[in-house]
């Protein structure tokens, strides 16, 4: 842990001190990769600094930040706010207008900068009802305050010294961001976190990966707005890691064939896309090719790490990964040694897989509230252990509740909830995290998730029934993309359920039937009746789903039914489809 980094703007120094790159940061152009230097780097957000002192940016001044893609701008303009003691606020991209005028009101938000024309028109809609003094945009947008005019104003070094003074100002425990945490249910909150607490756990973190050299090539294409992208970026800064942008989601696929990156973070949600994908291209195929993908596939499900298999599997598995899964690391870029995954839990089918694949996914657990990293897998001194979270990382404590809740300890846990003092006290009692994770650690010190302490509902008779062990079990099913099981105070568990449209359709062609209608097609329900009476058998009787519904079109983070990292927003859906739910129920 190098003592010059105590604070989150020491990353880019250390790098320039210790292992400069010309190829910081790589974006793409008018269809070119540019690169930007760590000195480049640098200079730009001295630059930033300077500006943003001329329009008199005090210390703890908000500025709040939203991109609708990842790019070299972001970070330039983290560092030159961080290293003048504000505070950035970052935002989604796919928030409500009233979400902004209110995370930009309660944040004390003085200056607000947009990726694009959208973003802009968004802001400026609510501009008046709060209190920012101006909106700049990172594009060129006609008649409006753009980046390279503002990075104009600080083109002057005449205030340098004064960036340098607010830098040496800025302590370790000051608050370095506040994020609002997207919330399945109620307002947003506003998690502050400090300098130390992401530098310390970035230190932690890195020992946990326990990579060597600076020679490796990542991509950021998850949402900088939330933590775990956020946190990966300055891991990459100290790390010393070239860091490519997408240039979209759409475009991830292409994109990795051209960076062909060593490592990536990925969420749950994305990766069950590119496994379906991957899957029908699969059904695609004919004959003894289709016969050997799937043997491949139906292999890859019984992987066990460290050699706990026969010498006849790894015989095969060695075949299935030189004629099917090279294809598979081929559609990565062809150099990648593994991905974390974070974000929300992880059906553990997939991570035997690909890590049968030889695409290793470390699966890890962590919250906004926790910087955000608590515990990680690694395939490396038996580290691994599927179906659960990994290990805790060092100095950080772990403990169960007698309700089973996880509770966390350690330099990690956020200064608070911004005005919020009660939900503070509620949330951190005698230096412990109340995550809302119900858990349980095994005598390795393996944790694992088994639910969230808010989703656990009780039926009519009485019964605790855990919905995120049920949904990530039947999600398996092709069939399925999203399933939610309700039944709080009802007589039985059930189900809502999203189709895999994609597949559903495809399967629907094979079998020369012709779907009308997703909701009542009686041969389509009778088949996803056989998928959930296959899973049910894993559960006790009072748990297992006896009735569902499928509802009409997809649900998104625009429709409202999931949140901006993709977790269910469970009274939404219902609320969004009560006669379904009434219908279930006879209500």
């Amino acid at each position: 842990m190098p003592s010059s980094i105590t604070r989150l703007f020491d990353f880019a120094y250390h790098q320039l001190e210790k292992h400069p790159q010309k190829k910081c940061f790589i974006a793409k152009k008018e269809n070119t990769w540019q690169p930007i230097s760590t000195s480049q780097f640098i200079a730009q957000a001295n630059t930033v600094s300077r500006a943003l002192l001329k329009l008199g940016v005090k210390p703890n001044d908000k500025i709040a930040v939203i991109s609708s893609n990842n790019r070299p701008e972001w970070h330039v303009l983290d560092i030159g706010v961080l290293q003048i003691g504000a505070q950035n606020v970052p935002l989604y991209p796919t928030l409500s207008i009233a979400d902004y005028q209110y995370i930009i009101n309660h944040s004390d938000a003085t200056y607000c900068f947009v990726s694009d024309r959208e973003l802009l028109e968004k802001v400026s809609s609510v501009k008046e009802k709060t209190n920012l003094k101006g909106i700049f945009t990172f594009d060129q947008v006609h008649q409006q305050t753009n980046w390279e005019t503002f990075l104009s104003a600080g083109k002057e070094k005449d205030n340098q010294e004064e960036v340098e003074e607010r830098k040496n100002a800025v302590k370790p425990e000051d608050l370095a961001t506040i994020i609002y945490t997207s919330g399945t249910t109620g307002t947003p909150k506003g998690v502050m976190l400090s300098h130390k607490n992401i530098v310390e756990n970035t230190f932690v973190s890195a020992e946990a990966l326990d990579l060597t050299g600076n020679k490796y090539r990542v991509i950021s294409y998850l949402p900088i707005s939330h933590i775990f992208e956020r946190f990966a970026s300055y891991y990459y800064l100290y790390m010393g890691f070239e860091i490519y942008f997408a240039e979209s989601i759409d475009k991830l696929v292409d994109n990795l064939k051209e960076i062909k990156p060593h490592f990536m973070p990925v969420v749950p949600r994305l990766l069950e896309k590119v496994y379906d994908k991957i899957i029908a291209k699969g059904n695609d195929l004919t004959g003894l090719k289709k016969l050997l993908f799937f043997w491949a596939v139906t292999l890859a499900e019984k992987y066990q790490p460290y050699q706990k298999n026969s010498a006849w599997y790894y015989f095969k598995l060695k075949i299935a990964r030189t004629l099917i899964f090279s294809k598979w690391k081929e559609a990565f870029g062809g150099h990648l040694h593994f991905m974390v995954s974070g974000s929300a839990p992880l059906q553990e089918r997939l991570i035997r897989i690909f890590t049968a694949a030889g695409i290793a996914i470390y699966e890890g657990y962590g919250m906004t509230e926790t910087s955000p990293g608590i515990s990680i897998n690694d395939l490396r001194n038996g580290g691994l252990k599927f179906g659960t979270v990994g290990k805790t990382l060092r100095d950080i404590e772990v403990k169960i509740a007698d309700d089973g809740e996880i509770l966390v300890k350690g330099s990690n846990i956020m200064k608070g909830y911004y005005k919020n003092e009660a939900l503070t006290q509620e949330t951190i009692k005698n230096g412990y995290l109340h995550t809302g994770d119900i858990g349980t650690l095994d005598s390795e010190g393996f944790l694992r998730i088994t639910d969230r302490k808010k989703e656990i509902f009780k039926t009519s008779g009485g019964k605790y029934i855990a919905p995120t062990t049920l949904e990530n079990r039947i999600k398996q099913s092709r069939f399925i993309e999203q399933i939610m099981v309700i039944g709080e105070h009802q007589k039985m568990p059930a189900a809502l359920i999203q189709v895999n449209f994609d597949f559903v359709y495809e399967w629907a062609k094979r079998h020369q039937h012709i779907i009308k209608d997703v909701t009542t097609d009686e041969k389509l329900i009778a088949r996803i009746q056989k998928e959930i009476d296959a899973h049910n058998t894993h559960f006790g009787k009072w748990e297992q789903v006896k009735k569902f519904e499928i509802t009409p079109g997809e649900w998104s983070v625009d429709s409202g039914h999931l949140t901006p990292t993709m977790k269910m927003r469970r009274k939404t859906i219902i609320k969004k489809h009560q006669n379904l739910f009434d219908k279930i129920y006879n209500l």
